[in-house]
């Protein structure tokens, strides 16, 4: 498994901007946006491997996993 499948990605429409944005919360801030959703996943999955390198460069430790929390279900439960 890669690292960089322990971190969620998030790509979701958002109105304000009339685009999609892409996140990973827990591990960068900020995160891409644009009109087509799978360029904005894979560009998403790109900034996240770079920056799992730059932790590694800075030998810096990974911050916590986020995947494997069973998000989806949380989030639908709190709507």
């Amino acid at each position: 498994m890669k690292d960089s499948a322990r971190y969620v990605k998030i790509v979701e429409w958002s109105e304000e901007d009339q685009c999609y944005v892409g996140s990973a919360p827990g591990l960068i801030y900020g995160g891409c946006h644009g009109d087509d959703e799978r360029a904005v996943f894979d560009e998403l999955c790109q900034i996240v491997d770079e920056a799992i390198a730059l932790y590694r460069e800075d030998g810096k430790p990974l911050p916590p996993a986020t995947s494997g929390r069973d998000l989806a279900n949380t989030l639908s439960a709190a709507l």
